[in-house]
């Protein structure tokens, strides 16, 4: 049976710390920006860490 291949798409959207913890970005910051504030579209902007809870489906979408 052939290796399993590493789901491109999750490749592009997130990557790990040097602790093994996920990196991901935010969603809701690519269009329709007028009428969200300053301070909400700062947040957005920055990487926040993947919840535990998900983080165990995003390690078997990039197993290598």
């Amino acid at each position: 049976m052939p290796k399993m291949k590493t789901k491109s798409g999750a490749k592009k959207r997130f990557s790990f710390t040097a602790t093994g913890k996920i990196k991901r970005k935010h969603a809701f910051k690519s269009h329709i920006l007028t009428k969200k504030s300053k301070k909400r579209k700062k947040r957005l902007g920055k990487v926040s860490m993947m919840h535990n809870s998900d983080a165990k489906n995003v390690r078997h979408l990039i197993a290598k």
